[in-house]
């Protein structure tokens, strides 16, 4: 994926091999936690790339601790594309350094649109009905106890963010945290 003059892929594209890359401690961008107001239940939305800041999320004990379940979505057009499906529910909970927090907590929910699979839809939709809750076991939306981040096509993040402002949610930032975070970097391919 290639942002046009983005701040990051532009550098990044012209990397080869052997070239010194500095990685820092802070974390920086919109899909922080600390951009949310506290509650119980953090839903991780994504389309096809989008899912990958999730992966590291996923696997970072202190998003474990903030929340009492972590609901990761993943929603592709064929099952095909659903690339992460075996470290999500076999790698991950075996982990011995957190694998009991995922076992307790993480719930993997993974979306197709274009062909047949135990769930199927776009992730509006499954939000909007209340049958993405419903298949987890978790109560309908609240602004009170949900928190979202989204990261993918921009056509999930307009119509998911369109639902949110219906419901009163706001988005979050570094200056005020809020009900949701959206990712904007995406670019589909």
């Amino acid at each position: 994926i290639k942002v046009p003059d983005g701040p990051l892929t532009s550098r990044l594209q012209h990397i080869q091999v052997g070239d010194t890359v500095m990685i820092g401690r802070k974390a920086s961008g919109t899909l922080l936690t600390q951009n949310l107001l506290p509650g119980k239940n953090l839903y991780l939305l994504s389309t096809g790339t989008g899912l990958a800041p999730f992966m590291a999320m996923i696997r970072d004990p202190e998003v474990y601790e903030l929340y009492e379940k972590v609901i990761l979505v993943h929603g592709c057009r064929q099952v095909a594309e659903l690339a992460y499906d075996e470290v999500i529910t076999k790698e991950l909970p075996n982990n011995e350094y957190f694998g009991e927090q995922v076992k307790q907590k993480l719930i993997y929910y993974p979306t197709v649109t274009r062909e047949a699979f135990r769930n199927q839809g776009r992730i509006p939709t499954l939000l909007e009905t209340g049958k993405l809750m419903h298949d987890v076991g978790l109560p309908p939306l609240s602004k009170e106890d949900d928190r979202f981040m989204l990261c993918g096509s921009p056509e999930m993040l307009r119509d998911t963010r369109t639902l949110f402002d219906k419901l009163g949610m706001t988005e979050g930032n570094m200056s005020t945290p809020g009900h949701f975070v959206i990712e904007r970097a995406f670019v589909d391919k």
